[in-house]
């Protein structure tokens, strides 16, 4: 955190209480939304505070996952942060990783 800038570098979907990946893409995505909510959270901001939302995913079977995830996180369509998927060739088993800007007010 910079000020009221916060950024993120990849969160990843490991389980957070035994920092375990899990095998599966929505175990991935919910954990990885759940990391990120953590993050705003000790950087004294909130989901309603991000601005953009980069998800760099392994393919296309993710999405449904991500999907799922983004609406719980951000559920109205009016007030929801930038977002970019990108495929990219994730290591490790990852599924989807995350990066975020949040702007806190």
């Amino acid at each position: 955190r910079i000020g009221p800038v916060l950024c993120s570098s990849g969160i990843s979907g490991k389980d957070a209480s035994t920092g375990k990946l899990p095998q599966e893409a929505t175990a991935q995505a919910r954990n990885a939304f759940a990391n990120m909510a953590a993050l705003l959270e000790a950087g004294g901001a909130t989901t309603g505070d991000v601005v953009k939302l980069t998800v760099y995913a392994r393919d296309d079977t993710v999405r449904e996952a991500i999907n799922a995830e983004w609406l719980r996180c951000f559920p109205d369509a009016a007030d929801r942060p930038a977002r970019h998927i990108l495929l990219h060739d994730l290591q490790h088993g990852m599924w989807l990783q995350l990066e975020f800007i949040a702007v806190i007010q």
